[in-house]
């Protein structure tokens, strides 16, 4: 089961430390509108649903601590070999084909012990900023 704070399910991105750092600076500048996950380990695993447009998530830093909250603005299930350069842009991390997003998840997940295939299922997840800290 995810984290909650205040009733809202938490966003917690990459692993902690300086990954999680750049990717909370990413949303907070605003570059990073999207984030992927793993349908199967994500979400089935934890037992949780998908995330659904106009809800809202609280994005943790590397104690659980409240850093700010996004609003959901889309979410799409699609096949690892589908993810849109739309998509892998919207990610913000500077990838630069939807190719390369693909290398760099794939290295990620495999270094957390999740081999995916072309037909892996990829939560696509889109957001907006709406409040930081402090809180």
């Amino acid at each position: 089961m995810w984290g909650r704070i205040d009733g809202l399910r938490t966003l917690d991105l990459g692993t902690p430390g300086d990954m999680r750092t750049q990717l909370n600076d990413l949303v907070l500048s605003g570059a990073k509108t999207g984030t992927a996950s793993l349908l199967e380990h994500d979400y089935r695993a934890e037992n949780e649903e998908l995330e659904h447009v106009g809800e809202r998530l609280v994005l943790v830093d590397d104690n659980d601590g409240r850093l700010a909250e996004v609003e959901v603005t889309a979410v799409e299930v699609v096949p690892f070999k589908a993810v849109t350069w739309k998509f892998a842009e919207s990610e913000g991390e500077g990838f630069r084909s939807v190719e390369h997003w693909g290398e760099a998840h794939r290295r990620f997940w495999a270094n957390a012990g999740y081999e995916v295939d072309d037909t892996t299922e990829i939560v696509c997840v889109n957001f907006r900023l709406v409040g930081s800290g402090p809180f």
